[in-house]
């Protein structure tokens, strides 16, 4: 049970100053009249613990971006479904029984391709082996895909996809950055950093392959794949879809303690977290 003094809430990683979750929150608490505060602050990994035991009843949850999230996975007492796949919690919620973990990546990128007109896929492939693809395969498993290359620069690292692939009855295959041609896939969804160097041609190569680019970053746009993308005359969308539904969902975690139950007038409360970033 939260406390009724439980009004605060904030965004930490580090960096944190480009997050636009003050934003989000900000806006959707504002449509559902709930006077919260929702703030930044920087925190690294070896000072996680200590800002954690530091916080009082005052405060109701976080929000965690990199390199928070493995961290904040260890801290949770219990954790959500997605959360155990990943080993990954981006939400924390605080109540009398200790810290409840949850991931709501995973149903921001389900939600935004939802968005996109995509519902379901068979196959689709991932660029990048980090800790945003663990994610993507698992919304992958979620929209029925049996089969997922995974483009990256070291095979090795791609094992622990494979992994989390067969408990999910999905079928990772490992492709190198350097080759000249990719199978055809109606979707492929990029976790690389914005300023990520890609090889010459390499985007090129993959965007050849068309389908819809799904490219997880937000803040260093337009990217070299979705510049290639455009070039092939293929979709693209930037993270910022993502970025708005996981929010969704952590606000829905915030009020009810479930990021699947809706709030009140969520059409409309969704409206003005999107209003908020129009034009980043």
């Amino acid at each position: 049970m939260l406390s009724t003094a439980a009004t605060r809430l904030a965004v930490w990683g580090d960096p944190i100053a480009h997050s636009r979750s003050p934003q989000l929150h900000g806006a959707a608490y504002g449509v559902l009249g709930l006077d919260w505060t929702y703030g930044r602050r920087q925190v690294t990994e070896s000072s996680f613990a200590a800002e954690v035991a530091s916080l009082d009843d005052t405060w109701r949850g976080l929000s965690l971006t990199m390199p928070l999230k493995g961290v904040a996975f260890e801290a949770a007492v219990s954790r959500d479904r997605r959360a155990e796949l990943t080993g990954a919690v981006n939400t924390l919620l605080l109540d009398r029984d200790g810290l409840r973990g949850f991931n709501t990546d995973i149903g921001g990128i389900v939600r935004s391709l939802a968005e996109e007109g995509i519902e379901g896929v068979d196959e689709a492939r991932i660029v990048g082996a980090g800790a945003t693809a663990t994610s993507a395969i698992v919304a992958l498993g979620e929209l029925g895909a049996r089969r997922v290359e995974v483009v990256a620069r070291r095979p090795e690292a791609v094992e622990p996809l494979a992994q989390l692939g067969r408990e999910l009855g999905i079928a990772v295959v490992a492709v190198p950055f350097a080759a000249s041609r990719h199978d055809s896939v109606p979707l492929t969804i990029a976790t690389l950093p914005g300023d990520a160097p890609l090889a010459e041609g390499a985007a090129d190569a993959l965007a050849e392959a068309g389908g819809l680019l799904l490219d997880v970053v937000y803040g260093h746009w337009p990217t070299t794949l979705s510049t290639a993308w455009e070039n092939a005359r293929h979709p693209a969308v930037s993270g910022l879809g993502m970025l708005l539904h996981q929010a969704l969902l952590q606000v829905r975690v915030f009020t009810a303690g479930d990021p699947d139950a809706p709030v009140d007038d969520e059409e409309s409360v969704l409206a003005a977290m999107r209003q908020s970033i129009v034009g980043d």
